[in-house]
């Protein structure tokens, strides 16, 4: 993984550049964000989805102390404002919607809100260690991309698509 400096100096970038527009998302009108995200979310995927983490770091949790639930709710109720009535969406990967004779619905806005804690968990351990745990930063935030936040993600940028390209009313955007 040392070879992959670089990259993941780029993938630190990439995750600083979604944390600051989850942070400044009500400088954006509902389209932009959208926009925004659609562009950031497939390259975070994809880094995160093709980088090696060579090894494991076990139960080890860099990342505890920097998003307290103030932030999270913070950042959640931003995004939920300006995507107003376009944040819910119907869920089709939720385990318990096979048992569910109802739609089961999530919101963008919360989904959006657990990729940012991962992430901005990522950059202040990068940060705060002055780069010294960059490669083990992304072995952590990889591992629970790769068990929590990956489906997550494809799920809200599935609903993003819909708001850009999909049957959508035009006074709603």
């Amino acid at each position: 993984m040392k070879n992959d400096t670089n990259r993941l100096l780029d993938i630190v970038s990439m995750s600083k550049d979604y944390c600051e527009t989850c942070q400044d998302v009500t400088q954006y009108t509902k389209i932009e964000f959208t926009d925004r995200m659609l562009d950031l979310l497939p390259r975070i995927y994809w880094n995160f989805f093709d980088l090696s983490a060579t090894i494991s770091l076990g139960e080890m949790d860099f990342f505890s102390d920097y998003v307290d639930e103030g932030l999270y709710e913070e950042i959640r109720n931003g995004i939920a404002s300006v995507m107003g009535g376009s944040d819910i969406f119907l869920e089709t990967f939720e385990v318990d919607m096979k048992y569910s004779e109802t739609p089961i619905s999530a919101s963008i806005s919360e989904g959006l809100a657990d990729i940012y804690q991962p992430l901005f968990n990522f950059i202040s351990v990068v940060h705060d260690s002055e780069g010294a745990q960059l490669e083990e930063a992304f072995i952590s935030c990889k591992e629970d991309f790769e068990n929590y936040w990956s489906q997550t993600l494809c799920n809200v940028l599935r609903a993003l698509n819909n708001i850009k390209y999909g049957l959508r009313e035009e006074d709603d955007l």
